[in-house]
């Protein structure tokens, strides 16, 4: 069985809000699979603030999957309860896993406002207190009206939460904290204390609110029947939360289920540290090894390739690394737009699919073109590379600023398996590197169509590995061609 996972993130930020995704992605199940996509990530499935037109960030409904008109629309974004379930089955029946984006951090879009008690703090340092307690009109009570109390009759309260952005008495946008109540310690210290993020902020020191979150995970696994979560924002949520949450998620599902979680940070002492406060739950995104490749896209030339592992978690965790080169949240005009410019797509997405560490997570825009829907030859090639030939020992020839390679000697259970790849950011040239004697006599060719030679492997299994200025080459045993062609 291959043993190469490869998740595709499938959605980008700016989807038409017309309720046709889940139905678009599942007319794709097959081509996925086809292209080497072991586990697609979806969006999240329920009911967000601004109904139809909600990327699904900004948490309403847990309970509504496209079900029930709520603000202003039947179905999500992406389509009906029903077409969810259908698209799951799909990638199911063409063996591919299913991962749910899970948001707990917050809820948007309540029914009612309640009079609280808070105290307001400053903006960039949630630790400092500004001025005295005050009541303000908060909006924090969800009765969900329109779902007549289906598969949950619970109403969420302020209890639920430990504050809220804005105070509808007077019109005015801050931060509240209410009274009584305290800011998570154990999350991330950006601004202080960065426990509160958005809209009304779940207390997960309140037990209802840690049953009711355990109660709808046991509905929604049973109901999906996931393989695993994709969780926001887990830098805002106490670290230690998903412990419990994703043991009983394991227990009920009979298997361990995949999780990833979201900690955007540069910093890899950050997730290296939230890695062990969560007991090893979950991976987590390699966000400083995105920062890396966003660098070396937008250097001209001058970034030193030769570090381009430097402080990731690839290189101090790599067991527990997603790697990835953009999401929906670094595209341009997002709040984390940090985009990999276009001509370093794929030496990028060489880095992370055709090496023996970290699990890779590809964007849905990258893969597939968006006026056509059809997956892009180049992506295709790279991934089908990565299911039929990148396995066995791997050797690194990080030894030059500009240009840099390494090798995948392959293994005889996958047949022509080994590769060459060789990368540059600025001017082409060529890399001495070893495929293993194994490949003695056997010619390679760059499958990505960059270079047009014909290299014949010498007797001690080296060659000089050509590339291109500003790009890549991927070179395999000319016999595996039509393995990922």
């Amino acid at each position: 069985m291959n043993k190469n996972k490869t998740i595709l993130q499938g959605f980008e930020w700016y989807l038409e809000p017309n309720a046709s995704h889940w139905r678009y992605v599942k007319e794709r199940s097959g081509a996925i699979k086809d292209a080497g996509i072991t586990a697609v990530w979806l969006p999240p499935a329920y009911k967000g603030a601004q109904g139809i037109h909600d990327v699904g960030y900004g948490t309403y409904d847990l309970y509504d999957l496209g079900e029930f008109d709520q603000k202003g629309s039947v179905p999500t974004k992406y389509g009906t309860k029903q077409e969810y379930h259908d698209l799951i089955d799909a990638l199911h029946y063409h063996g591919v896993d299913v991962y749910a984006d899970i948001v707990f951090d917050h809820f948007l879009g309540a029914d009612e406002t309640e009079e609280v008690e808070a105290i307001r703090f400053k903006d960039n340092d949630r630790n400092e207190v500004i001025g005295e307690p005050e009541k303000i009109a908060a909006w924090t009570k969800f009765t969900f009206p329109n779902r007549h109390q289906a598969y949950s009759d619970y109403t969420w309260t302020w209890k639920n939460f430990k504050g809220v952005n804005h105070d509808e008495n007077t019109g005015e946008n801050a931060i509240w904290g209410f009274e009584g109540k305290h800011w998570e310690s154990a999350v991330d210290h950006e601004n202080g204390n960065y426990d509160y993020l958005m809209g009304a902020d779940l207390d997960m020191d309140y037990q209802e609110t840690v049953e009711q979150l355990d109660l709808w995970g046991r509905w929604y696994l049973h109901q999906s029947h996931v393989d695993g979560f994709r969780i926001d924002a887990v830098k805002h949520i106490r670290f230690s939360f998903f412990i419990d949450w994703l043991k009983k998620r394991n227990e009920e599902a009979g298997r361990e289920l995949f999780a990833v979680g979201e900690y955007w940070n540069g910093e890899v002492e950050r997730l290296e540290n939230y890695l062990d406060s969560c007991g090893g739950m979950m991976h987590l995104f390699d966000v400083p090894l995105h920062f890396n490749l966003f660098h070396a896209s937008s250097s001209n030339g001058s970034y030193d390739m030769r570090t381009i592992f430097d402080h990731t978690l690839l290189t101090s965790r790599q067991d527990w690394a997603v790697t990835f080169v953009d999401n929906h949240d670094t595209q341009e005009g997002q709040s984390l737009q940090s985009w990999v410019e276009d001509w370093f797509k794929l030496q990028a997405y060489s880095l992370i699919l055709l090496r023996d560490t970290g699990i890779p997570c590809v964007f849905y825009t990258d893969v597939f073109d968006v006026q056509t829907g059809t997956i892009k030859e180049d992506m295709r090639i790279l991934m089908k590379v990565r299911e039929c030939l990148a396995y066995g020992s791997q050797m690194d020839y990080f030894d030059d600023p500009d240009i840099v390679g390494f090798t995948r000697h392959g293994d005889p259970s996958y047949e022509n398996s080994g590769v060459a790849i060789v990368l540059t950011n600025a001017k082409g040239g060529s890399k001495r590197m070893s495929v293993g004697a194994m490949q003695a006599g056997h010619t390679f060719v760059d499958c990505l169509g960059n270079c047009d030679e014909r290299l014949i492997i010498e007797e001690d299994g080296r060659a000089d590995f050509p590339v291109k200025d500003g790009s890549v080459s991927v070179w395999i045993n000319e016999s595996a061609l039509a393995q990922v062609k």
